[in-house]
Order: C-alpha cells, then structure tokens, then sequence
C-alpha cells in the first residue's frame, strides 16, 4: 500500500466510523477532513475534530506506520507542532511535537473495508494499458468523457507553459517563439531535439533577411543542419554545390559554423525517405519562403483548412527528386495533411492558448482547443487500446485527451488522481 491510499481514504472519509478513538481511548467526532497540503508541511490544513469534549483545529499528518513520523524527522519540526491528528494504518509507537506533547493517533487497520482494499490492489498490480479495464464497467460513459476532456485541457495547458516559458527565454518575441517551436515540431519526434539545436544556430533576425531568396534560405537551413558537407554522394551534384558556396559565404558574415549541426546528430534509422530530415527540411524552407510572418498567420487563421493551406507549400524543383543532398528519390511536393495537422496540434493550439493566457483572455483558450475537435483522430497503439475500451474516440482532441490520460494517469498508477479509478474506489451504495 501507499501512503497516496491513505491520503485518498482520509479525504473522502471512506473508513468505519463506529466507535471511533485513538490509541489512548479519547472519543472522536470529525467535524472536517481538511484541505489536501501539496506543499511542505503536514498532509492536512484546517481539519476540526472533536477529542473528548474538547473542539481542535489543526492540521492533520498521515503515515503508513505511526513510525514514519521519526523517520521523516517531524519530532524536530516545528510545522508539525499544529497537527492534531496522526492518522495511521499502524499504530507502532506513540509520537511527540517539539515540545514533548504526545500526538493522538487514529490508526485505520479494520477499518478498511477489505473489497476497497481488493479494488485498489487490483488497480496497482493490474497490467493492462488501462489499469482499471477489468474494473471499467462500473463506470458511466459521462465520467470516463469528463475525464478525458479534464487530460485535454491538461496537455494543452502544458504544451502552452512550455511555450510561455521560450517566449520569455526570447525576450517577449512571439515570432521568435512561434519560430523555434515550429522548427522543433518539424522534427516529429524522431529530430525534434536537432531541430531544436538548428532553431538556436540559426538564428530568426538572420533567417529574416534572406527569407525572400529561396536559394539563400536553403543554403542557410541545410548548411547550418550539416548536410552541405561534401561527401562521395553529393560530390558532382551542381546544385549541392551551389548552396555549399552560398553558405560559405553566409555563414562566414555572420559567423555562424561554431554552431552548425553535423550529419551524425540526425536520425535517420527506421524512418521512410519522406520523413528523412532533408526532406522535412526542404518543406521548413518553403513554409519559412512562402509565409513571411508565422504568429500573426497561425494566430488568425479561423479554420483547419486555412492552417492546411498555410503549412501547404511545396517544397523547390530540386528537393521534389532528392531524399538528402546527392540522393534522387521520389519525396512529397509538400508537406502533407496528416503531418500539417500534427503541426496544427503541438504548434498552433499550444501557441494560441500561451498567447490567451499571456494577454488575459480566456475566451481565446477555448476557440483554440475547437480546432482540435475540427482534425481527425490520431491513430497510434495507444489510442487503439482505449478505443478497444469503449472511449470515445473521434477527434484530435479526444486523441489529445486519451494520450494524456495514459501518460499522465494509467501508465504511472495515479488511479487516485484519476476521476474513473476515484469512482471504481467509491464505496459500492455510492455506485451507479
């Protein structure tokens, strides 16, 4: 068992009641729990208590074994001089505060009802996807919904706080932000963390000045990525050669090689030829040549399809028969559908809930989240377990949602963070 359990049980107040007294035999009559601390000190503030005949409010400390106060030190901490309450599922040995005071003691062992136990257990040593699927049943399709629209709203909010935190490392530029991240997204996962190496070295102000010249732009995106080198593949290429004498140039003026990436820190293993990073190159260079002002146009575009258009830009004649500088292959003429609504859901939903939340309108988070709802279901091997489920599963943003769900909930047990595990725990009168 862990201590999260009894937290959760203290909480929902969800033990026999009868007779209850602390090891030393004092009556007690809980008047309020008291609200959940996450910060440092005892486990409960504010709680109200009957001891005796006498009324305490204070606070309230939890532990697996009355022990565990010794362990953790509390008998040197004056913070824990307010409690007046030691709820334990042991009562092991008696406790004191600085003072020398004895803590009373409430110990929970039988008073658990054993098929509260037996769920619990289940959920924490099940090992399906979803740990509670054999439990699910005994939960309605409205909560497992609210739940999954309570993850959504989680996951955007962090992609945003990760956004809000590179527009301060920026100094307040949002092009410069909406720049990095669509660099980093352009990655899909495999060359995220490259690309976001290749935002740095390539810095916006000098992307800028040369965003009008496609050969320049190209020169500057493939040489700073390291893919200009002259190996035995590009040798005899005359248009390789050409952007390798371009960069020489650029990269000299603004003295931009102490930076540059190499071809080793790309990812090319177990990828098809359209997602090699050349390729996805190749569409930045024309999305960045055709769209000269990223956040104003991913911040007012009012619908997926005007968001579809805009990532829609096909790519040079040279890079629509080379999979990497030297390298014919047949590639995409533009990035496609599937990829642009990718972009749409880790770049333009994030990117307009961290502006909401910067200028104060919350209205705008919510039309932010409605393009989730307008893009089809991502399919992947997780979602398809939670489809196999019976979760409701249309859109990008139920896709979004599940994926939080697992990330956040299933796969690291926090069943009594979670709404679904919360109401497969409820005491069965209170089952619907």
């Amino acid at each position: 068992m862990k201590e999260d359990f009894l937290h959760y049980v203290w909480q929902q107040q969800y033990f026999d009641k009868t007779n209850l007294r602390t090891t030393s035999g004092e009556a007690i009559t809980i008047l309020k729990p008291g609200l959940h601390n996450h910060d440092a000190g005892p486990d409960f503030l504010n709680a109200r208590l009957h001891l005796g005949e006498v009324e305490w409010n204070g606070a309230v400390e939890i532990h697996l074994r009355a022990s565990d106060w010794h362990h953790h030190q509390h008998q040197h901490d004056p913070k824990y001089d307010q409690v007046i309450l030691h709820v334990v599922l042991h009562a092991d040995e008696p406790v004191r505060r600085t003072n020398g005071s004895e803590v009373p003691a409430l110990a929970l062992e039988g008073r658990l009802a054993p098929e509260l136990l037996g769920r619990y257990q289940q959920l924490l040593t099940d090992t399906p996807v979803l740990p509670c699927a054999p439990l699910l049943g005994q939960v309605p399709v409205i909560a497992r919904v609210m739940m999954v629209e309570r993850t959504l709203l989680e996951r955007v909010e962090q992609k945003a706080a990760t956004l809000e935190t590179l527009h301060q490392h920026l100094g307040g530029d949002w092009e410069a932000t909406t720049y990095h991240a669509l660099l980093a997204a352009f990655g899909f996962k495999k060359n995220t963390e490259p690309l976001q190496r290749l935002a740095k070295a390539l810095p916006l102000p000098v992307l800028r000045r040369h965003r009008h010249d496609r050969r320049q732009l190209e020169a500057l995106l493939f040489g700073q990525a390291g893919f200009l080198t002259e190996n035995d593949e590009n040798r005899h290429d005359l248009f390789v050669a050409d952007l390798r004498a371009e960069y020489e140039f650029l990269a000299h003026k603004y003295q931009l090689k102490a930076t540059a990436l190499a071809p080793h820190d790309w990812n090319f293993l177990r990828l098809r030829p359209a997602n090699f990073p050349p390729v996805r190159l190749a569409q930045l260079a024309a999305v960045l040549h055709a769209r000269p002002a990223l956040f104003d146009a991913l911040l007012t575009a009012q619908d997926v399809l005007t968001l579809e258009q805009f990532f829609a830009a096909p790519v040079s004649e040279y890079w629509r028969g080379h999979t990497r500088p030297g390298r014919p292959g047949k590639v995409p003429h533009q990035l496609g559908r599937s990829s642009a609504h990718l972009l749409i859901t880790n770049v333009v939903v994030p990117l307009r809930v961290a502006y909401a939340r910067h200028v104060g309108q919350p209205e705008l988070v919510e039309q932010a989240v409605t393009l989730l709802t307008q893009l089809p279901a991502e399919r992947n091997a997780i979602t398809d377990a939670y489809d196999l489920l019976g979760f409701q599963h249309r859109t990008a943003a139920d896709s979004q949602g599940l994926l939080a769900l697992h990330h956040g909930y299933c796969q690291p047990r926090q069943c009594l963070r979670c709404a679904i595990g919360n109401r497969i725990l409820q005491p069965k009168p209170m089952l619907r």
